[in-house]
């Protein structure tokens, strides 16, 4: 047995079919769910648990990260704009219309991922001018915990659906 028939046997293509495709899908979700733009989920319950320079640091980290953001969009917004569709039809396309388990796979990782981003430089575009000007903590967890579960509610229907399509390849490809 060569090294690569190694490789490739640790390393599945059928990706439905292997652990590490799913530990991969739960470790993102968890951690999209636990930076909020950036900022770890524990800094904005600590924010509402203590306040004060809790509350300062979270108003300072959520600047910064909205700043970062921002700059991504204004930088590099418009080649973001041309290539993340171009590589998602890719994948949709070679997936799903030439039946490979791995643009599959990849796709249903990757296009949710896109709509959590996407909805994350809206919040950021929305947050920007208010950070600047002193917005109240209390105003920004709230706003932070709310997208929270919107980050939350994405993933929960992209693992689902993620589900149940990998339960029908495997069961397409098992051999009774």
């Amino acid at each position: 047995m060569t090294v690569f028939q190694t490789i490739f046997d640790l390393i599945a293509i059928r990706s439905f079919s292997n652990l590490w495709y799913w530990i991969a899908l739960a470790v993102t979700w968890s951690t999209a769910s636990h930076w909020v733009l950036g900022v770890p989920y524990d800094m904005v319950l600590r924010a509402r648990r203590r306040g004060g320079v809790a509350g300062e640091d979270l108003h300072d980290i959520t600047r910064v990260n909205v700043r970062r953001i921002m700059g991504i969009s204004r930088e590099a917004g418009l080649v973001l704009a041309g290539l993340v569709p171009a590589i998602l039809s890719f994948l949709a396309v070679t997936g799903f219309l030439y039946d490979s388990e791995l643009a599959q796979a990849v796709f249903l990782l990757a296009c949710p991922l896109c709509i959590v981003w996407l909805a994350s430089l809206r919040l950021a575009k929305r947050l920007e001018p208010g950070l600047e000007t002193g917005m109240p903590v209390e105003l920004l967890i709230q706003v932070l915990a709310r997208h929270r579960l919107t980050i939350q509610s994405v993933g929960l229907v992209a693992i689902v659906v993620t589900a149940l399509w990998g339960m029908y390849q495997n069961l397409r490809y098992s051999v009774f």
